[in-house]
């Protein structure tokens, strides 16, 4: 047997509106919406209370009305999608998009063609810092000199590769079988297969004849490892990061192809292992991507010691894998007039080029998309854009696949922002607060700008910038550890105390970051964030020490505008007024929801 039941919001609930509000509601009778015909459960009101007259009520609590949002848009609610939200790449992007779209409501699946994880979990960021984590307890058993100081004896230390090999291996695993039960505990579908876009909102699973439809799809397919021209990856002596990780072989001496991320990484665990390394560097100096004093100290710590030496200003044109007993050649051209420069013999050889966009295949063609450089251009909102500078509807592409950012929690920041955008938040994500770090030993770590970026910036628009630093060696905790070679460095404007960049190279200088990140995201400028309290010891007064040091005009007024009491009146008077328009607006996308599902 049907039932009727109705939807009731009386204006005795809400609290008086203000006499500046863009409409008064007060005057209003009760609202009435019958859902003829439809079952209570379906609607998920079942959980709701009514009346014995079968008319639910909505109260002004918040929760309530989540249920009510959660249930006409989610799981079970009637649709002519399949979903409400598919994500083709279960990556850390489409993941992070992935539970943050469940939270909010919404009916969710997403596409995987090869694992759950993504190159982060399987190939990447995960392994690579298990192997880290070796190259580092390495180091302190081989640092004689640093043992003695804390007062401690240790006979010669070694390491059995396929021990170590597994650990990265099962650390993939777990965190993969992590992620692929969370999605599965909250409701996630997950189809298996290559999702091809066949049209707006229309997607094909595999090469069976398998489509599915959703209101709104997420591109989050990433990156593979990019090899220049010329260079011949075996799998076995010349090898990309994907390779490396498997750390099938530990060779004598490794050439490494770049000094980024991934090749000074890299570096820290070979040479902890015993190998000698020889960096190729296109550019003029190693470590082009970092600002240029941290770099220089980076390079004294962690390459000018070590069994490590470079080429710099030159390519490398040609390499050929070891084979028949002849070892690895590299042949070296200067970048500038392409002229042969040297030829390199050598064990085995890391290419480290940086990667490139996992784009082909999706069908983009079939939404009129031409990729750039295998990009897919996107606005700020991560709408993807057609090849007539058009907004796609529905369609957004998130993490290495739009070049925006390369990075995985880059990558799971944007998915997050394009869920709140999907369910009527309007977000643009601030990529300037995004941290980075590379987790040599010690670690580099950076948010914002670097120095020449800056300057720069400020030339264009007409401002000061000035640069505070801090030296790990004023730091107690860092003292005690025995670990004092470190900097941080600010960069900021002195006529309003605007945070512009942070880099930290030092003891746990991943970690320390996000203070400055946080901050940064949050607009908190440099007056006010030197007023906070740091636990002592601990290292994170090293930022402490940072902020205060800066030298922010004196004119400039604090942005804690209000006395505490103050700041208090004024949230409770901003709650009553925003609660009474909160109702309205949600009651009106539950009217619309329902409407269109009925309709």
């Amino acid at each position: 047997m049907q039932s009727s039941i109705s939807l009731s919001i009386s204006s005795s609930s809400l609290a008086p509106l203000r006499s500046n509000s863009a409409t008064d509601f007060a005057h209003f009778a009760p609202i009435n919406l019958r859902f003829c015909g439809l079952r209570r459960e379906a609607l998920g009101f079942s959980s709701l209370k009514h009346s014995d007259s079968k008319r639910v009520h909505i109260s002004a609590g918040s929760s309530s009305r989540r249920k009510v949002f959660a249930a006409l848009s989610g799981n079970g609610s009637p649709s002519k999608f399949d979903y409400d939200l598919l994500i083709i790449g279960a990556g850390v992007g489409g993941h992070g998009a992935a539970l943050h779209a469940v939270e909010k409501g919404l009916k969710t699946a997403i596409v995987e063609g090869d694992v759950v994880g993504g190159t982060c979990v399987n190939r990447g960021c995960v392994p690579s810092k298990a192997l880290l984590a070796v190259s580092g307890r390495m180091r302190e058993l081989q640092n004689e000199h640093h043992l003695k100081a804390l007062g401690l004896q240790v006979s010669a230390a070694g390491y059995d590769r396929q021990g170590v090999a597994d650990h990265a291996n099962n650390l993939a695993s777990k965190i993969r079988n992590n992620l692929t039960n969370s999605m599965k505990a909250l409701g996630v579908d997950i189809l298996t297969g290559v999702g091809t876009i066949l049209g707006p909102q229309k997607v094909q699973i595999g090469s069976s004849d398998k489509i599915v439809t959703a209101k709104d799809i997420i591109i989050a397919t990433g990156s593979v490892p990019f090899v220049p021209k010329g260079i011949e990856v075996d799998g076995k002596t010349v090898i990309t990061s994907d390779h490396a990780l498997k750390l099938e072989f530990v060779p004598e001496w490794i050439a490494i192809v770049g000094s980024g991320y991934i090749g000074l990484e890299f570096s820290d665990v070979y040479t902890a292992l015993g190998s000698e390394v020889t960096f190729i560097e296109a550019l003029d100096q190693l470590m082009p991507g970092f600002d240029p004093e941290i770099g220089k100290l980076a390079q004294r710590v962690l390459i000018n010691p070590r069994k490590i030496d470079y080429h710099t200003g030159v390519f490398a044109s040609k390499i050929t894998p070891a084979k028949d007993g002849k070892p690895v050649t590299i042949e070296l051209i200067d970048a500038k007039t392409k002229e042969l420069k040297d030829t390199l013999e050598v064990d085995a050889a890391l290419i480290a080029t940086g990667r490139a966009p996992f784009t082909n295949g999706l069908g983009l063609e079939n939404i009129n998309v031409a990729t750039q450089r295998g990009f897919i251009p996107v606005d700020e909102r991560m709408r993807v854009i057609d090849a007539n500078g058009k907004m796609v509807p529905h369609v957004y592409c998130i993490g290495d696949a739009n070049g925006k950012m390369m990075l995985a929690h880059a990558a799971s920041a944007q998915g997050i922002s394009v869920v709140e955008q999907v369910t009527g938040r309007d977000h643009v994500l601030n990529h300037l607060s995004i941290p980075a770090a590379c987790f040599t030993h010690p670690e580099i770590s950076m948010v914002g700008l670097t120095e020449p970026q800056a300057r720069e910036k400020a030339q264009k628009e007409g401002f000061e910038v000035s640069v505070a630093k801090t030296s790990f060696k004023a730091n107690t905790k860092a003292l005690a550890e025995n670990e004092g070679e470190g900097l941080a460095k600010l960069i900021y404007r002195p006529d309003n105390g605007e945070i512009l960049g942070v880099h930290i190279f030092g003891l746990h200088a991943a970690d320390l970051i996000h203070e400055a990140s946080n901050a940064i995201a949050l607009g908190t400028r440099i007056q006010d964030i030197k007023l906070a309290v740091h636990a002592h010891p601990t290292l994170s007064e090293v930022l402490d020490e940072l902020f205060k040091s800066a030298k922010v005009e004196a004119h400039v007024p604090s942005a804690r505008k209000y006395t505490i009491s103050r700041w208090r009146s004024d949230q409770q008077e901003h709650h009553n007024t925003g609660r009474n328009n909160q109702v309205f607006r949600e009651l009106a996308d539950v009217v619309r929801l329902v409407w269109s599902k009925i309709f």
